[in-house]
């Protein structure tokens, strides 16, 4: 972006800028600098221009020329020969290290162009640097910016076909205008791969980026910055993939590299560190894994950036994999950290607070702390019904989790006070009943509307909290008998049950939620419940009548679980 700025500050004005303190923080910057190849002498003022704005927007990247793909990592930089009044020549790379998810745009943001002349003069296009130090803009780059941008354009649209064909042609003009080996290629190579990785054309998406890797090589060098990003979104395409040993050669070089020309305290070596440690913890080394991952957010801790995005997330991750690892107590100390930061920059008028705050609140419930844990989920009730509409699901499926936490309060208060025990049910069975009576209309509402896949999400999200709220309130009227002391079969508790199975044969045999495994396992666990049930109810010898009943919910049990175990084995992998 500013390149193209600075070149339309050489038609404006050539004027030579003449500071010393820019002359010496350039020559700090050559410590690792690449060949020196000549340009003319008009460049001087476009260098000095290019190298002030790049020393003051250094971390914001729409001031720079990019090649972004789905991982964020950039491809391309600029080289630019500084020429300095009495200083001597250095070279400048704009290393780009933005965080962007989404495929390079040839068009870069205006910097504030202060007239209607800067704008015009900004659009100077198909920039390249050359050994005669003169510049390739011709019909073909002009095509290549023209494609690049409709391809970006479509892709953000979900138009994938027709994104396709401006990637393919933005490819061949680049080829045409800057030659095949250009760098200019690698970036049309790469917006084609991610395309294609999206589309899980994993085949065609391979080869391009090996082809943008080669050419970059063969433009900077193995060890330049541009070829460690290309390498680390490799890693990310056969990450995707589970290709684990590829993945971990292209995160390890891509590390080095960084290393070496970024320092060890940068934001993109720590993420490209971050990556390489959810590698190891997917092929089973948890220990090396942790350390690279705390690692990184350390890194961007004392960056600044420990309140960005970026760090929550990973922050996030390593709070599942302690909780994966029987770790609770990290766990929430990580949890609350999160929380922490969100109540200081988000509020609590924002969804992603609560969705921290309920996390909490679920730790807490799996390490007995009962009280902060409803009071967290109370909290996020309330926020809820403040932001959403009454009969969202997400109000449902908050009401869900508070009776959860109720129904292990009960088992507390059952052994000590019998009456407080029996107000506790009452209040479950309130929540568990307007948790249903939500997902049962978002259920019925959106096979209605027969709405389209945006909305398939929503749905299976309901109708797994119905599942595990009828499932729920089942044991609920199970131990009501029990503190109550009432003789019987609990009859309430086995048409909850089997209102779990109906509602499932209704809303979950047509597809997406037919192929939802989590659909599946709340399904499973109905069964099962039920089945336990009556067999219970068989052996005291209160009804000898549902054997044939019995012996078709364990028919149907082994089906299902047979249809879950090799989904299983992938989701324990896909962690």
């Amino acid at each position: 972006m500013f390149v193209r700025q600075a070149a339309a500050g050489i038609l404006r004005n050539v004027r030579s800028f003449r500071s010393r303190s820019v002359i010496a923080k350039c020559r700090a910057r050559t410590s690792e600098s690449c060949s020196i190849i000549p340009i003319t002498s008009e460049y001087k003022s476009f260098c000095q221009y290019a190298f002030r704005n790049w020393e003051r927007h250094y971390v914001d990247p729409r001031l720079w020329i990019a090649i972004v793909g789905q991982a964020g990592r950039v491809l391309l930089g600029v080289h630019v020969k500084l020429i300095l009044d009495n200083c001597s020549s250095v070279e400048l790379s704009s290393i780009v290290v933005g965080i962007n998810t989404y495929p390079v745009s040839a068009k870069e943001v205006p910097a504030e162009p202060s007239s209607e002349n800067d704008i015009e003069e900004a659009n100077v296009t198909g920039l390249r640097r050359i050994d005669d130090g003169s510049v390739i803009s011709n019909i073909h780059t002009s095509k290549w910016r023209v494609y690049t941008d409709n391809g970006r354009d479509l892709f953000l649209q979900g138009k994938l076909d027709e994104a396709e064909n401006f990637f393919l042609s933005a490819l061949r003009e680049a080829k045409e205008g800057f030659g095949k080996r250009d760098p200019h290629v690698a970036s049309a190579c790469n917006n084609l791969a991610e395309l294609y990785r999206v589309r899980k054309a994993f085949e065609k998406a391979e080869p391009l980026y090996l082809e943008a890797i080669e050419i970059l090589q063969e433009s900077f060098g193995p060890e330049d910055i541009r070829v460690g990003a290309a390498l680390h979104n490799l890693g990310q395409f056969y990450l995707v993939q589970r290709k684990l040993e590829d993945a971990g050669r292209c995160y390890e070089r891509a590390l080095k590299i960084k290393g070496r020309v970024l320092g060890h305290g940068h934001a993109d070596y720590a993420d490209t560190m971050y990556h390489l440690g959810t590698v190891l913890y997917l092929q089973g080394n948890e220990k090396d894994s942790v350390v690279l991952i705390q690692d990184s957010i350390r890194i961007l801790e004392e960056g600044g950036q420990g309140e960005s995005i970026m760090c929550i997330k990973r922050l996030r991750y390593l709070a599942q994999i302690y909780l994966r690892s029987n770790r609770p107590e990290e766990a929430e100390n990580l949890q609350r950290k999160i929380l922490h930061i969100l109540e200081l920059t988000k509020g609590w008028d924002s969804m992603e607070t609560v969705f921290a705050a309920e996390g909490l609140a679920l730790t807490l419930q799996a390490v007995g702390d009962l009280q902060e844990s409803q009071e967290l989920l109370e909290r996020c009730l309330n926020v809820r019904k403040m932001l959403l509409p009454e009969d969202h699901i997400q109000v449902g499926g908050n009401m869900l989790k508070i009776a959860r936490v109720a129904m292990l309060n009960i088992n507390r208060l059952r052994r000590t006070n019998v009456s407080d025990a029996i107000a506790e049910l009452d209040k479950a069975k309130d929540l568990l009943g307007n948790s249903i009576r939500i997902a049962q209309g978002v259920l019925v509402k959106f096979a209605k509307d027969n709405r389209e896949s945006e909305d398939q999400k929503d749905g299976q999200a309901a109708l797994i909290i119905l599942l595990q709220s009828l499932d729920a309130l089942g044991l609920l009227e199970i131990t009501r008998q029990e503190v109550e002391e009432s003789p019987g079969h609990p009859l309430e508790a086995e048409n909850a049950l089997r209102q779990c199975i109906s509602f499932f044969k209704e809303f979950g045999m047509q597809k997406p939620a037919l192929d939802s495994p989590q659909v599946k396992t709340e399904y499973l666990s109905c069964l099962k419940h039920l089945s336990n049930l009556i067999s219970d109810s068989m052996n005291d010898g209160r009804d000898k009548s549902k054997t044939t009943t019995l012996q078709e919910l364990n028919d149907e049990i082994k089906r299902v679980e047979a249809e879950l175990s090799p989904r299983r084995k992938q989701r324990n992998s896909n962690f």
